[in-house]
């Protein structure tokens, strides 16, 4: 079993079986490493001996992958640092263009030195950025190739619904027939609410495990 098909399984809605047990991957990319914690069952995915990954995890914990002990020293062994542990969420792509309702002008090709954008493009493929007036949204190629979507709002356009409809536009920017993936951080109940109103769904809890250049 490979990354790539356990996440486009659980975005069709059919999970890894919920026996407290830990599937250990190669990476997908060499970029890519870190864990993604389902419903009591957590994937590891690191160029590592698998054996000794295993090690590291105390037996019968379901939480153990994702606290700070076993990313720490799942960092120390791999020799990169850890990144947010965050909220991972999917939702279906939408056909056609963002539609006129959600009031959206568009505008592809934002500024490249955006934090937003610059952090995109360290950890993600093909990435794409359009504007409007208050925010930003972006997709890209994220872990083991899936799509990827991030919003941004300017702290002046908050709270009117502008990350709603930008995540919801997400849903028609990236090609029909799969999924879109995003990665919220679940102190940001802001944004965890508007991508849920967005129809995204809660998959599990994901931590990237960062090169120490990026």
């Amino acid at each position: 079993m490979s990354l790539i098909r356990i996440l486009a399984d659980a975005a069709a809605g059919v999970f890894p079986p919920a026996d407290g047990s830990v599937t250990v991957l190669p990476q997908p990319a060499p970029r890519d490493a870190g864990v993604i914690a389902f419903t009591a069952h957590a994937v590891v995915f690191a160029d590592a001996d698998p054996e000794r990954i295993r090690g590291l995890l105390p037996p019968g914990d379901l939480s153990a992958p994702l606290a700070p002990p076993f990313l720490t020293a799942l960092c120390g062994l791999l020799d990169r640092t850890v990144d947010n542990v965050d909220l991972l969420t999917a939702a279906p792509a939408l056909p056609g263009p963002p539609p006129v309702a959600l009031g959206l002008p568009l505008r592809e090709g934002a500024d490249r030195d955006h934090p937003r954008i610059a952090r995109a493009l360290r950890h993600r493929d093909r990435v794409r950025a359009w504007t409007v007036p208050g925010g930003t949204v972006l997709t890209g190629r994220g872990v083991a190739g899936r799509w990827e979507a991030a919003v941004e709002v300017d702290p002046e356009a908050r709270g009117a619904g502008l990350g709603r409809r930008l995540a919801l536009a997400a849903r028609h920017l990236v090609p029909e027939g799969g999924a879109v993936w995003a990665q919220v951080a679940p102190g940001n109940a802001a944004g965890v609410r508007a991508f849920t109103a967005a129809g995204f769904v809660p998959m599990g809890a994901e931590a990237l495990l960062l090169t120490r250049e990026g």
